[in-house]
């Protein structure tokens, strides 16, 4: 999609749009608002700008779009409208030694019964075995200094989704 198409969507089309970007309601309705746009630059920075204004609930709801890392199951189930963006973001975990991936699953659910919320990483371009030292290295996070490296993580996300929608 162009800038100039997403720029025409309707309001309906454009939520759509936005929502396989970001899960995060108060983010999805106020990119609706913010076009027209004139380059992609721009589109970035206003994503920025709104996820920074964005809380904590908004962070949690926008994890609330992601499958846990490695979970294919899930991605093709209940993530059907980004499952072939998360496949290529997870990519990382399709050759992963099986005991990788059981550590990855054991620690996720570890780290969501710490933290309340799945783990999130973007995930892009990294091994399971990176994704899995970096889920044991946040584990030893204080639950408030977590949150927001999370919500940075989904930040990354989010361009790069962004990117994916305007290629």
């Amino acid at each position: 999609m162009t800038i100039d198409q997403l720029n025409r969507l309707s309001e309906d089309d454009a939520t759509t749009a936005f929502e396989q970007c970001c899960g995060a309601a108060q983010w999805v309705e106020r990119m609706v608002y913010a076009r027209p746009f004139e380059t992609l630059a721009e589109v970035l920075e206003t994503s920025d700008t709104i996820w920074e204004e964005c809380d904590v609930d908004d962070y949690e709801e926008a994890f609330t779009h992601h499958p846990k890392i490695g979970d294919v199951e899930s991605l093709s189930k209940k993530y059907e409208n980004t499952k072939t963006w998360a496949v290529g973001e997870q990519k990382g975990v399709e050759n992963a030694d099986r005991a990788v991936i059981e550590k990855l699953a054991e620690g996720n659910k570890t780290y969501e019964e710490k933290f309340g919320h799945i783990f999130i990483v973007c995930a892009t371009g990294k091994s399971a075995a990176e994704m899995l030292s970096m889920l044991e290295g946040r584990m030893k996070n204080d639950p408030k200094d977590e949150i927001l490296i999370a919500a940075g993580e989904q930040n990354k996300i989010t361009r790069l989704r962004l990117k994916k929608l305007l290629a």
